[in-house]
């Protein structure tokens, strides 16, 4: 059940992210938001590199290998979910409508389902996750 939800969660964020594109609501040109922008694209290259060679799974499937608590992933539980969503929310900064904020609610709202179902998953697999996840945040330090 938990990998359906989390598929859905993903299609979701898709569907969220595609919208944002189509609106022209993705990218801006004010320069807090590319600042915003390209930390947000470097925490994902950090955290993929960090996560090393392990493939992405479309269901929220933790992998084999050990407990990754390196890199950006010292700081925030998920750092990958985290930059998504900063890039989107700092693209709609110049293109704020209710219809992208709604996009990008609906984004959000489908990285912490996977989050929520990935978190129930890796507690299963990693027992060490539990304390992990007592010393770092889910998405942004020191507050969720």
């Amino acid at each position: 059940m938990l990998k359906t939800i989390s598929l859905i969660s993903l299609m979701v964020m898709a569907l969220a992210l595609t919208g944002l594109a189509i609106r022209g609501a993705l990218f801006s040109s004010h320069p807090v938001a590319i600042v915003l922008e390209v930390i947000a694209a470097v925490l994902m290259i950090l955290a993929r590199v960090t996560f090393d060679a392990r493939s992405f799974h479309a269901a929220a499937n933790p992998t084999t290998g050990g407990l990754v608590t390196t890199g950006p992933y010292h700081f925030i539980r998920h750092p990958i979910y985290t930059a998504i969503c900063l890039f989107a929310w700092s693209g709609i900064l110049t293109h704020w409508t209710l219809i992208d904020a709604m996009l990008c609610s609906l984004l959000l709202l489908g990285a912490v389902t996977r989050i929520l179902c990935e978190e129930i998953m890796l507690v299963k697999i990693y027992p060490a996750y539990q304390d992990y996840a007592k010393t770092t945040k889910r998405m942004l330090p020191f507050i969720y």
